[in-house]
């Protein structure tokens, strides 16, 4: 059997990782600025996230969501004292698709409405209802296109009014990151925020922050709607949550009202994914790495401002898009064979994405200043 070809894929084999390092098998040493997707939050191989799942796989690894698990207990207590959404309930799961799914649906029980809003530039998973309200034709097959998936412009505020003047009383939920990562760094105004919360209150529409790449601190807050006062109905986030480990979760305002079978999932809350979860939260909170990605983005996007070639750098904490005057594609390959650093792209094929782990040092971040400076100079 062979895998089913769906990824491009570079050749390169890591088999070692450590902080923000990768070796691959030819023992070659490569600076990890794009942490897998923002995934790697706390540095690869973190000592205490190592400890804590080593102890974990001597106890137990998994059951299933039919008995009691304390672990799944004492997340929701830390998440939520370190977020500051402590009056919220969580529901847990394997992944920001699947997060965004029973958001979704969650929504839509709680209202009885059955369309949504999305913007375009949005991207919110690969799954049935998640795909349907992500703004790229290419994934979305006809099985999961429906009119009932509304799409309005990103940050165009007198379009969002005109499609709740039309569409309001049916629409269930609106959906929107908290910064688009796959859209290329794209970031909110507090008009457009503050818009949507005051369009949602007044047609009883949930409202539905995509927290997945940018929550965990990578925008240097919590969550980056935060740094606009606005509060969401339903929060969701995975990525950096586990550090690698799969996991994603559902922030629920107290007001939707659980039911037995209401949501479900087999594998979401086990026992190995909660201590990774846990052990995130306790690294961010004893190493104060919210305030290092603030700091650590702010120092990077200094040293590469006035760098020729670069267009603007869209930025909060450590998730940055740098825009290039052309294509990132050759700057992206120079970097990673030439200076082995990993970086990322985006749907904008101009920007070239940022998303190093939240306890990057400053020595770490001059490997990549300079050999970007090198790159754009000679370009």
């Amino acid at each position: 059997m062979n895998l089913f070809n769906v990824y491009p894929l570079f050749n390169i084999n890591p088999v070692k990782a450590q902080g923000s390092f990768l070796w691959d098998d030819k023992g070659e040493q490569y600076l990890d600025f794009y942490g897998g997707h923002a995934v790697i939050s706390i540095g690869h191989n973190h000592p205490h996230y190592q400890t804590k799942l080593k102890e974990q796989l001597e106890k137990i690894s998994f059951y299933s969501n039919s008995v009691q698990n304390e672990l799944q207990t004492e997340l929701a207590e830390k998440l939520g004292k370190l977020s500051g959404y402590e009056d919220y309930n969580l529901f847990l799961c394997n992944s920001g698709a699947e997060a965004n799914e029973n958001a979704l649906k969650l929504a839509s029980f709680h209202n009885g409405k059955n369309k949504v809003l999305y913007f375009s530039g949005s991207f919110h998973g690969r799954t049935s209802a998640a795909v349907s309200v992500t703004d790229n034709p290419k994934i979305v097959a006809p099985v999961n296109f429906s009119e009932r998936f509304i799409k309005s412009e990103w940050n165009d505020i007198e379009q969002l009014e005109k499609t709740f003047e039309l569409h309001g009383n049916e629409i269930s939920s609106v959906i929107i990151e908290g910064i688009q990562g796959v859209g290329g760094i794209m970031i909110p105004t507090p008009e457009f925020l503050s818009k949507i919360k005051d369009l949602c209150e007044k047609y009883n529409t949930v409202l539905i922050l995509d927290e997945v790449q940018s929550g965990y601190g990578r925008s240097g807050y919590f969550f980056a709607h935060q740094e606009f006062g606005i509060e969401p109905d339903i929060i969701t986030t995975a990525k950096g949550m586990g550090n690698g480990f799969p996991v994603g979760g559902v922030l629920i305002h107290p007001k939707f009202e659980a039911s037995n079978g209401l949501l479900g999932t087999t594998f979401g809350g086990n026992h190995l994914a909660c201590v990774a979860s846990i052990a995130v939260l306790d690294v961010m909170k004893e190493e104060n790495l919210i305030e290092n990605a603030q700091q650590m983005g702010e120092y990077i996007e200094n040293e590469i401002k006035d760098l020729p070639h670069i267009k603007s750098i869209r930025r909060k904490g450590l998730m940055i898009g740098i825009e290039l005057d052309s294509d990132c594609s050759e700057v992206r390959k120079s970097l990673l064979f030439d200076h082995h650093i990993f970086t990322g792209n985006s749907n904008d094929k101009s920007v070239l994405r940022i998303l190093p782990a939240l306890n990057i040092k400053k020595e770490q971040t001059d490997l990549f200043i300079n050999a970007l400076r090198e790159i754009l100079k000679n370009r």
